[in-house]
């Protein structure tokens, strides 16, 4: 190892930007830090609902360039988009993306941080690009946006929902629930915000919307008790709710037709695929079966252990949620400080503690806020619903952008605290 350990990031959206701004403090000048990623601004992705709502291009306002808060760290950053990963020789493959055409170049590593995200498999979906629209980026945020504020809606039935989620298996993973969705919270928050938006235009109402999956449930990792009060509200609303789909088959003009057979009229339809790993990362010796880079709790792989993960890239991250990111990311910073410089916690590094934190809008300024890990055992289940948890969802952006992504460590203990005591 070099005098200086080398902490390559690969990736620089939640997960990698928080980790790697949090290892420069707990390392301080000890490591040297590189960040890679084929953008040089992060897509906050949670709040393009939102601005398609309010007829903005996501684009504008939920693009952070955060090469200016890597620099006030110290922390080099490469534009370039990863090729391979020689986990062996401890070097990684980058092509610079500024331009087109540029040569391939290599930088070698002490450690390693995946946090490449996924793929989303819209090319899986047999007519998508005709008939899907999603809110997944900024790029697609946009195609709704006009669809909606143009006047291509008509009107018609609407279908949100997920395709069959792939979960990668390892032997060397510990215990985790088997999720049939990769995220279900996007979902119902669409459903129950997009419902507001055709109240208030005059368009329809939740009776408009059928939520469907491919799980024997919605939002299974919400738990049955968050469940046993959500799912009653969507029926009262009027929502239709189609479970058990296993699977989206096609879309075609009028609808879609899912894997078990079935099929549901939808003039439009809002999709969310199946999350598959990087083709970079599928068959390494650090990945599972389908190319999730295997973990333990504190985020390292154990075959390598100079080799890390957080976010969705990660095998334990189930759901691909981004609290979780978050946590790992400290978690990971943690431990990498400790390891690699002089970092000295005052208490044992904690493990990762799975549960889903989600802060969602509904509409009109109000929102719902979940928190709970009933899923994994635990005995944690709260949901509640009012303008707090809007207020949270809002709050939290601000924090990101003001902070450059580096959100207080009490940051999100104090969003689960209020979260947890609000009244409205």
């Amino acid at each position: 190892m070099s005098p200086t350990p080398h902490v390559l990031v690969l990736g620089c959206n939640f997960a990698g930007l928080t980790t790697a701004r949090y290892l420069r403090e707990y390392a301080g000048g000890d490591v040297k830090i590189t960040c890679v990623d084929r953008n040089p601004y992060l897509t906050f992705i949670p709040n393009i609902p939102l601005e398609v709502w309010h007829n903005n291009n996501p684009a504008e306002e939920l693009h952070l360039p955060f090469v200016k808060f890597l620099d006030r760290d110290d922390i080099r950053f490469v534009h370039g988009e990863v090729q391979a990963i020689d986990v062996e020789q401890r070097s990684v493959d980058y092509r610079p993306v500024e331009r087109s055409g540029s040569a391939a170049e290599s930088i070698d590593y002490d450690y390693l941080v995946v946090a490449l995200g996924n793929d989303l498999a819209f090319d899986d979906i047999d007519g998508f690009p005709e008939h899907g629209h999603t809110f997944t980026d900024t790029y697609y945020g946009e195609k709704v946006r006009r669809h909606l504020h143009e006047g291509s809606y008509k009107g018609g039935p609407i279908a949100i929902g997920s395709d069959r989620f792939v979960q990668g298996h390892h032997p060397d993973l510990p215990m985790l629930p088997e999720a049939k969705a990769a995220c279900e919270g996007p979902p119902v928050e669409i459903a129950f915000s997009m419902a507001h938006w055709l109240e208030e235009r005059g368009l329809g109402d939740a009776h408009s919307i059928t939520l469907f999956t491919p799980a024997e449930v919605i939002a299974e990792d919400a738990g049955e008790k968050i469940l046993d009060q959500l799912l009653p509200m969507m029926q009262n609303r009027g929502f239709g709710y189609r479970a058990d789909t296993k699977g989206i088959s096609r879309l075609y003009e009028d609808g879609i037709e899912f894997d078990d057979g079935s099929s549901l009229e939808a003039e439009f339809k809002i999709i969310f695929p199946n999350w598959t790993a990087h083709d970079v990362l599928k068959d390494l010796p650090v990945t599972d079966d389908q190319g999730f880079v295997v973990t333990d709790l504190h985020m390292r792989n154990p075959d390598y252990p100079e080799v890390f993960a957080v976010g969705d890239a990660a095998s334990v991250t189930v759901p691909k949620l981004g609290s979780l990111g978050h946590k790992e990311a400290e978690i990971c910073a943690q431990v990498l400080g400790q390891e690699a410089g002089s970092y000295e916690p005052d208490i044992p590094i904690p493990s990762l503690k799975p549960e889903v934190i989600c802060m969602g809008d509904m509409g009109g300024r109000r929102g719902f806020y979940m928190h709970t890990d009933e899923w994994w055992g635990g005995d944690t289940s709260i949901l509640k619903i009012g303008y707090t948890p809007h207020a949270l969802k809002m709050g939290f952006k601000t924090i990101y952008y003001t902070t450059g992504g580096k959100v207080p460590t009490w940051g999100l203990p104090l969003s689960e605290f209020v979260g947890d005591h609000a009244l409205i």
